[in-house]
């Protein structure tokens, strides 16, 4: 199939053999997204900031789904603490050795004021970005294990108007709430160039979710964005390593974004941040 304009799933989907997690699965496009997977058959890791949130997504969708209660896993992590992600990961790997698709979905918008988490980053950089980088690295054997599985960052239009400030990350000099997003959809779009695994990265559309203030005054339903990841989670569909969607069609992301230099830049930096911990 091209990757230039991706139909949507048949019903008898290749999903329906895959383990896929995705984060920030307990609302709006995440929880559509572990919602499409379950009913392709897929068997759906549900990430949530708490156990209690986690485990509330998880029972709906075995309710509203009507699939078998095994299918569905919850699991925990607030982002904003990195030593979390390393024991979610970890639990992950243990009870499923080899992984399909991560979709790194999980999202904050950057607060007002300058704020730094507890391990001393920017918080929009680390829960949107430096998070997901930690994660899938210490999820790369399971992704990598035969058959190769495929992680789907959802990223955003608006890492076009982002700029990595490689020597100020946590932006402590000059900071501006659009400016944090930016650099953190930037980083991500970034990230899946990383040779490392097979990725790409994807804007869903300007959707009715919490993050929809940073865009416009409406937006399309958490569904129709879900569908735009889903359809990369696919393992039918052929994608390109570090290739950028802007919904179901594959265009040219920010100038720069996939050379390896920078790749590798970001690397550095990310490495250093998460404290190279794992």
């Amino acid at each position: 199939m091209s990757d230039s304009s991706l139909s949507p799933l048949s019903p008898l989907s290749p999903l329906s053999s895959c383990i896929a997690l995705v984060t920030g699965a307990t609302s709006g496009i995440g929880y559509e997204t572990a919602k499409l997977l379950a009913q392709s058959g897929a068997t759906v890791l549900v990430h949530g900031r708490t156990a209690e949130e986690a485990q509330a997504a998880a029972d709906g969708l075995v309710a509203t789904v009507g699939i078998p209660a095994e299918r569905v896993c919850a699991f925990a992590a607030d982002f904003s603490r990195l030593e979390e992600v390393e024991t979610m990961a970890a639990r992950v790997v243990a009870e499923h050795p080899h992984l399909d698709v991560l979709v790194n979905n999980a999202a904050v918008a950057a607060p007002e004021r300058h704020t730094v988490t507890a391990d001393g980053n920017e918080l929009a950089f680390q829960v949107n970005f430096l998070a997901h980088y930690l994660l899938t690295n210490l999820l790369e054997q399971a992704l990598t294990s035969d058959p190769g599985g495929r992680v789907i960052n959802v990223s955003s239009s608006l890492h076009r108007t982002g700029s990595i400030q490689w020597s100020d990350p946590n932006r402590a000099r000059r900071y501006s709430r659009l400016a944090a997003y930016a650099q953190s959809q930037l980083a991500l779009t970034v990230f899946a160039a990383d040779p490392r695994v097979t990725a790409v990265s994807v804007h869903p559309g300007i959707c009715a979710t919490d993050l929809l203030p940073l865009y416009a005054h409406e937006g399309a339903t958490p569904a129709a964005g879900a569908a735009n990841i889903v359809r990369l989670c696919d393992p039918s569909v052929e994608i390109v390593n570090g290739a950028y969607y802007d919904r179901d069609q594959r265009v040219e992301p920010a100038p720069g974004s996939t050379e390896e230099r920078t790749v590798k830049r970001l690397t550095k930096l990310a490495d250093v941040l998460v404290g190279q911990s794992a």
